[in-house]
């Protein structure tokens, strides 16, 4: 059985190509052995890989305050971001945070394509990582192949278990950081040494570490095109604006191989010299000459390779490089290019992106870190005390949001002669959730029905800190 897919070109099809090619789906997987490149998005690449595996394995080891920096503790139900404590009641910054992140993913591809996916996604990084052990025990690409072709031999299994047991130990360690950020890494790390780490820190840390190795070092491409749904709605984000690395049909048909000192317009040729390199060193396997393809990822290694040819050759760059749709088929310059970039879809965007985050902002930097609930005593709504007063009981949860401790000083208003008759002094220790019962009482001779109160509190070790919380005072009939 088969199925017809259709590429997108940006310029004409080769006569020896058709834009529509037969894929079977029941073809058995071939393993890609990409070959090494060095280049300016070569360069860019990794130094992404750099930055996000220090971020990654760095953060969990940084302290803030004699705790750990970062750090999600689902146990008692507390998120750590440097000074910020953020508690299930604070959801919403974490929703504000995951709104922002997927309208960065939609800007971005909108504007440079899939380039989350060539620079930056875990699978490309991991996927990066692993190949550069994989080459530095096996060899470059042509020994690798050679290898996997041989027969069984003990260099050949003595290769391969070193291999493995390198990728093993960087997704194990990998799965060891993901849990650190989950339960305190120090810890973690002197459990592991004695060897009691609990049951469901191993669990995870083999479950993360056994993903990464399948997936970077088996799965690699496949997850991209088979199991990765960007790949697949990704199209619905593009536009003929959209940059993207293409192959520049105008210029570079018809291909065909020729001598360094041929020149291409005496054999009819254009500037592609058939050499295959940028099918060799894509680490999804595909052809940039026949146009767009969903399996692309972006990386432009590609253009890095074919650079190098043209450079040898004696043509100019840019056979294969970033860029447009319109700009292939109007001849734009990188000015027209940058200006078109700034279309009413990135715009919008921009603009809704830049609210919410604002939003998140100041909602975060007017965040109270104290939040109080009053809660009704239901066993005595109103009450008849001494000397005639009429007395409700509240229950006050003060949840203490800081880390230090607060000594919070209750107050209450709304009606004449209204007072706390419990103790108004009151001290929440750090993190620490507070539950009392405040006895408030008016004087004798206070109309009847409810009448509208308000709680407030007010530290005395942060004057900043100042809450108000409104309720009901009832006066029996």
């Amino acid at each position: 059985m088969s199925t017809t897919t259709a590429n997108q070109p940006l310029g004409p099809v080769p006569e020896d190509e058709p834009s529509e090619h037969e894929v079977s789906l029941y073809e058995s997987h071939k393993k890609i052995h990409p070959r090494s490149v060095s280049g300016f998005f070569t360069r860019w690449r990794w130094a992404m890989v750099w930055v996000t595996q220090i971020v990654f394995y760095g953060l969990p080891w940084l302290n803030w305050n004699g705790r750990q920096a970062i750090l999600f503790d689902l146990l008692s139900r507390r998120f750590y971001l440097g000074g910020l404590v953020l508690y299930p009641q604070d959801f919403i910054y974490l929703t504000g945070l995951l709104v922002m992140a997927a309208l960065s993913l939609f800007l971005f591809t909108a504007v440079a394509g899939r380039l989350w996916c060539g620079y930056a996604c875990p699978q490309t990084v991991y996927t990066e990582v692993f190949l550069w052990i994989e080459k530095k025990i096996e060899g470059d690409r042509s020994a690798r192949i050679r290898m996997d072709e041989a027969p069984l031999s003990g260099a050949k299994a003595g290769r391969k278990a070193v291999k493995h047991t390198a990728w093993i130990l960087f997704a194990l360690w990998t799965g060891f950081t993901f849990v650190g950020y989950f339960t305190p890494i120090r810890g973690q790390a002197a459990d592991v040494v004695s060897g009691s780490l609990g049951a469901w820190q191993t669990f995870w840390i083999f479950f993360y570490g056994f993903a990464t190795y399948g997936n970077a070092g088996f799965m690699r491409e496949q997850v991209c095109k088979y199991m990765c749904p960007y790949a697949r709605f990704q199209s619905a984000m593009f536009d003929k604006d959209t940059l993207i690395v293409t192959y520049d049909t105008t210029r570079g048909e018809p291909r065909g191989s020729r001598g360094k000192k041929v020149d291409p317009k005496e054999k009819g040729l254009g500037s592609c010299v058939d050499c295959t390199l940028c099918v060799q060193v894509c680490p999804t396997g595909i052809d940039i000459r026949k146009g767009l393809q969903y399996e692309c990822i972006g990386c432009g290694a590609c253009a890095d390779v074919c650079d190098d040819v043209m450079d040898k050759f004696g043509y100019a760059r840019g056979l294969v490089k970033y860029s447009t749709q319109n700009a292939m088929a109007g001849g734009w310059d990188k000015a027209q290019i940058i200006r078109r970039a700034l279309r009413p879809r990135v715009l919008i965007y921009t603009t809704v992106l830049t609210a919410i985050a604002i939003a998140v902002g100041v909602s975060l930097y007017r965040r109270v870190p104290m939040k109080v609930d009053v809660i009704r005593d239901r066993g005595a709504l109103a009450r008849m005390v001494e000397q005639g007063r009429i007395e409700n009981v509240f229950r006050l949860q003060i949840m203490n949001a800081t880390e230090a401790k607060q000594v919070v000083e209750l107050g209450v208003e709304g009606m004449d002669g209204i007072v706390i008759a419990s103790e108004a002094r009151v001290e929440v220790l750090p993190t620490e959730v507070r539950t009392l019962a405040v006895r408030v009482q008016v004087p004798p001779g206070a109309s009847s029905g409810s009448h509208p109160i308000v709680f407030k509190l007010q530290s005395t070790t942060d004057a900043a800190i100042q809450l108000d919380e409104k309720s009901v005072f009832l006066v029996p009939r």
